[in-house]
């Protein structure tokens, strides 16, 4: 799988890795608004929410994109065993994000308050399931999905364990601490003291659910445990939770003194640490425990034309994101719409 000296695949792993992970950290604040959007009973709240994510909402879920097309183009084996294990959670969040988008635009076109207050649920419950799912789905690839002759073997609800429910949970907590801290940034007065609030009691459970997540993990693979506990794995482990400690630290300081941006910063450190610990675990398996990135991957020559389109792809992407992130910073307040 090299071309011109160069390791395609594993290229191409990394690329899609940062694409998952920009999807995480950029999405999951708008997602996380979503889900703390019930929380809100002020009509004007709620607009200065939606307001604060609408400029750069679906640009967020163009990583979602280019995630899932790219896993079809460059590893068509992990696509071809992922989906039918995954095929319920895929297309309840997919439904979801529908849902999403569809009662973030409804809710303003709207004239009766009892409308509203539906749309205002379907957008809730979009976020929220949306998810919820990717939390299933993470779930279900670390405990391992069942494969015989390079197709999956398992069965309709294998997805469906104690396990990926907890990490179902963890990940809305997260993305809802994510949305809380960005609201911290983006607002003002009362949504603002209200999300400080917020994000103080949701780092403590996201914090408490990723130890619990952690602690859980190992024992779903022997190779899990050798990799975070035996030698020299270790050595590449051990400086995650120290490290995730003293973001929490810092966080916490952060809310105490009032910072508007340093939260946010902190809660998305937080999430890259958690994606390094998973990439630690899975590498180098792409579906665990019996799919590597090698075996997955397309023929080198396909790889290396894909590589073409994303060299000039993916600056287009983060300049435009950055560009529309530049563009409309600054608080949003009351009375202020983009719609």
């Amino acid at each position: 799988m090299t071309f011109e000296g160069y390791d395609l695949a594993l290229i191409w792993a990394a690329l899609l890795g940062f694409a998952v992970l920009a999807y995480v950290v950029l999405d999951g604040f708008d997602l996380g608004t979503g889900i703390l959007f019930m929380a809100e009973h002020g009509s004007d709240e709620r607009d200065v929410m939606v307001n604060s994510i609408a400029p750069v909402w679906d640009g967020n879920e163009t990583w979602l994109v280019l995630g899932g097309g790219g896993l079809f183009a460059v590893f068509p084996l992990a696509y071809a065993v992922i989906l039918p294990a995954l095929y319920p959670v895929i297309i309840t969040m997919l439904l979801s994000l529908i849902m999403r988008g569809v009662a973030f635009e409804f809710r303003f076109r709207t004239n009766t308050k009892r409308g509203r207050f539906w749309w205002d649920v379907a957008f809730c419950g979009g976020s929220t399931g949306a998810a919820f799912c990717q939390g299933l789905a993470l779930g279900g690839l670390l405990q391992g999905i069942h494969v015989e002759n390079n197709a999956y073997a398992g069965g309709w609800w294998d997805w469906l364990t104690p396990f990926t429910i907890l990490c179902g949970v963890a990940v809305v907590v997260g993305y809802a601490l994510l949305g809380s801290c960005w609201l911290i940034w983006r607002t003002t007065g009362r949504l603002q003291d209200s999300s400080r609030l917020q994000a103080r009691a949701l780092m403590i459970a996201t914090l408490a659910l990723i130890v619990a997540v952690s602690i859980w993990t190992p024992f779903l693979n022997p190779r899990f445990a050798a990799r975070w506990f035996g030698w020299p794995g270790i050595a590449l482990t051990s400086p995650v939770p120290v490290l995730v400690a003293l973001t929490a630290w810092v966080f916490w300081r952060s809310l105490l003194q009032k910072h508007h941006l340093t939260p946010l910063l902190c809660a998305q450190a937080l999430f890259v640490l958690c994606y390094i610990g998973l990439g630690i675990s899975f590498y180098p398996w792409i579906v665990p425990p019996s799919i590597t990135i090698w075996d997955a991957a397309s023929p080198s020559s396909s790889m290396a034309f894909l590589l073409v389109g994303a060299i000039v792809m993916m600056p287009i992407i983060l300049a435009y994101s950055a560009y529309a992130y530049w563009i409309f910073r600054g608080k949003v307040e009351v009375g202020m719409h983009y719609h």
